[in-house]
């Protein structure tokens, strides 16, 4: 990375929109607090694309565009989540869109920045067959980064390797979207990434601007301000969806049982909290 003028541009959804750290009436993010950390060390044009509840094809269609008016340095392309919860979930399509948008910001010289997803079902209380299902689509969704990655390099965090990502202060009570505290970590972890590639600057405080204090009347204030108006745009597809996952599952166990004796999976390999990838 060379210093002077920097364009960062984030792309993504709510959790990129900031979506769990409303500061001052508007929301704020891992991105913004990253692209502020950065301007104590550089001259940064940042924009924030993002939009609650994008799918990788909504992405592709209406952030993309914009962003190609004026090319980035820089560019966080993390979207995917949204995609699993729809009943009309199609993975082949999620590939498709996700590297389209990559090969799009890849093509004008970015240097693209993803994430790998963490096991985002073990933090819900949902049915085992509906964790399961869900598990195995945000598998689907990671191979599909790790496809960008390997057609574009760039720059990864790697939350699947991030242990510290199951911090209950760092999650609202929805167990979907940052806090602060997360929001800081994912930007932490980023400005480590950062400073490998040799843009140095004082990462964000992990301290945060509001502290979390759990309980009942947090959570109900956070649902009120910021779930609920999310809740109520996928309501009929979260429905849908669950069920959905349940009795697809439902079915490939009863098949899998029928044809084939259950074989125990190997322990996961050692974690490791960063990964870099790329040039």
């Amino acid at each position: 990375m060379q210093s002077g003028t920097l364009r960062f541009t984030a792309l993504g959804d709510s959790i990129t929109l900031g979506i769990g750290d409303k500061q001052a009436g508007s929301f704020r993010g891992w991105a913004r607090l990253l692209a502020d950390a950065m301007s104590t060390a550089y001259a940064v044009d940042f924009s924030n694309l993002s939009v609650a509840g994008a799918t990788a094809g909504s992405l592709l269609r209406e952030q993309v565009p914009l962003a190609l008016e004026h090319p980035p340095q820089l560019a966080s392309l993390i979207v995917g989540i949204n995609d699993t919860m729809r009943s009309t979930w199609d993975p082949a399509g999620v590939r498709r869109d996700v590297l389209a948008a990559a090969d799009a910001l890849a093509g004008t010289g970015a240097t693209l920045m993803t994430a790998r997803f963490h096991d985002h079902p073990s933090m819900l209380r949902l049915p085992a067959r509906v964790r399961r299902a869900f598990s195995s689509r945000i598998a689907l969704v990671n191979d599909a980064y790790d496809e960008v990655v390997a057609r574009h390099g760039g720059l990864r965090v790697d939350l699947a390797h991030c242990p510290e990502v199951f911090t209950r202060d760092y999650w609202a009570c929805d167990r979907v979207h940052p806090a602060e505290g997360g929001h800081r970590m994912f930007a932490r972890r980023w400005a480590a990434v950062l400073a490998a590639e040799g843009l140095v600057f004082t990462p964000p405080p992990a301290e945060t601007d509001t502290p979390y204090v759990p309980g009942l009347r947090t959570d109900l204030a956070w649902l009120v301000v910021e779930g609920l108006p999310w809740f109520g745009r996928r309501a009929g597809d979260l429905a849908t969806w669950a069920v959905r996952m349940a009795w697809v599952e439902s079915q490939r166990a009863r098949r899998a049982q029928s044809a084939a004796p259950v074989i125990a999976m190997p322990e996961q390999p050692g974690l490791t909290a960063v990964t870099r990838v790329g040039a």
